[in-house]
């Protein structure tokens, strides 16, 4: 694609950027097949194609309008698209920097950018989040229908906000620091509780630094990017002592972690690219590129200790071998499989400790959770929900598996079967067995 970016952006960092991604788009089209949107709407402007013409405009000096706004906003930054194109086009990147121009050029109504600060504002704040939601629940009788899904219930039987099982100390040489997040702790404070299970069976301890919060992608999706990556450098200073730490006495504790460890892949998605969001900020570059090369999710942690895992699934009470199998309906998340590039490890790891993984059509597409996309889109959201609940439920499965908060509390407004994050599946398998810790001699 030919590109001449107007002289406000030509010249600056994020410009070059985007006219390198502008030239790799050779308009083929194999995108508008995966384009959640572009099903539902049949548009081309709701299609990475379509607007990735809209963003070469504005960046050519176009004029900007509100129906360019519209149609950026519509993306679910899913990024299926970048899975199928044969031309490596870097979509989402080009998607941040577009929408951050539009913002810019436009702006908002008053009304539309005060709901964007309430939710930039409450859902990084665990505290503030965590005090809405139990006043959402006490109220949640009296909400309206569509206000009433942003309020997940306390029902069925492992329930939203509560978590099982004692929290582990950190007694292993081995080490990894665990992200905490905005809303999990709130809503799924079990999901790290159960990583840390897990992983304490196979030698390893994670922890947790105090001082690391938001990961920084709600603010920098909202186009306050400046505050996303004003989260982001708090994360890498509360991280950095422990990734420095040679000997004892410092918040490390015995040495050095391995890993930064993700039990949420929109999260995981977001610390992973660290490296090359920061990598002009001279303060920070280096750290945050090394923050991004240790960061790893929770399924990738799981797949490098086969080793060890392969025992103790072994004396499960039902194995792969087994000819009793629960069946589960696998949701991978979109940051997972289409951002991270991590597609069937966690999902080898609940069949090899004895599940039957459903088959689920469509799997590619979006479940329509993107961040805040359910609530800043709910009509299209709802459509995209309905239709991952009919492929997820069309095998009959007991139960729905996934790897991230977002995604578990959406589907779980669309479905009676218990959604679940899949760290908290196979700890619940492997807590079957003795509470000692496999690896001897790590500790």
């Amino acid at each position: 694609m030919q590109t001449s970016l107007a002289d406000f952006i030509k010249d600056s960092p994020e410009g070059q950027e985007a006219d390198a991604i502008l030239r790799s788009c050779v308009h083929c089209g194999f995108c508008l097949s995966v384009c959640p949107t572009y099903q539902l709407l049949g548009d081309e402007l709701d299609s990475p194609r379509g607007r990735i013409y809209l963003m070469k405009q504005v960046l050519e000096g176009a004029p900007v309008t509100e129906k360019t706004q519209l149609h950026l906003d519509r993306c679910l930054t899913c990024r299926a698209c970048e899975t199928v194109c044969p031309s490596g086009v870097r979509y989402g990147r080009l998607v941040d920097i577009g929408r951050g121009i539009v913002e810019k050029k436009v702006g908002r109504s008053f009304a539309a950018g005060t709901k964007r600060f309430v939710l930039r504002q409450s859902l990084t704040s665990p505290g503030l989040f965590a005090s809405l939601m139990k006043l959402g629940r006490m109220v949640r009788p009296l909400l309206p229908e569509k206000l009433k899904e942003s309020v997940p219930p306390l029902t069925g039987k492992k329930q939203l906000g509560q978590s099982s099982g004692a929290a582990l100390p950190a007694r292993h040489a081995r080490r990894m620091l665990v992200l905490g997040g905005c809303v999990q702790p709130v809503l799924a404070p079990n999901i790290n509780a159960a990583a840390a299970r897990v992983l304490d069976k196979l030698g390893i301890s994670l922890i947790q630094a105090p001082a690391a919060g938001c990961c920084g992608a709600v603010s920098y999706h909202l186009n306050a990017q400046q505050e996303g990556l004003d989260y982001m450098r708090r994360n890498v200073d509360a991280w950095w002592p422990y990734v420095e730490t040679e000997g004892t006495g410092k918040p490390g504790g015995a040495g050095k972690v391995e890993a930064i460890v993700m039990t949420a892949s929109g999260c995981g998605v977001t610390v992973k690219d660290y490296g090359h969001l920061l990598r002009h900020d001279s303060a920070y570059a280096e750290k945050a590129a090394r923050i991004s090369e240790l960061t790893k999710d929770i399924s990738e942690i799981v797949q490098a200790e086969t080793q060890a895992l392969f025992p103790l699934i072994e004396r499960l009470p039902f194995t792969a071998n087994s000819t009793v199998k629960p069946k589960l309906a696998f949701h991978s998340p979109c940051t997972l499989q289409h951002g991270m590039r991590i597609r069937g490890v966690a999902e080898k790891i609940l069949i090899a400790a004895g599940f039957e993984l459903t088959h689920v059509p469509d799997a590619h597409l979006c479940c329509g959770s993107a961040g805040t996309y359910s609530i800043l889109q709910p009509e299209l959201s709802r459509q995209l929900l309905e239709n991952k609940i009919i492929a997820l439920e069309s095998g009959t499965p007991a139960r729905i598996a996934t790897g991230n908060i977002g995604c578990l509390v959406h589907m779980q407004n669309g479905t009676s079967l218990p959604v679940e994050h899949w760290i908290e599946i196979l700890d619940e398998k492997l807590r079957h067995i003795d509470a000692q810790p496999f690896a001897p001699g790590n500790e």
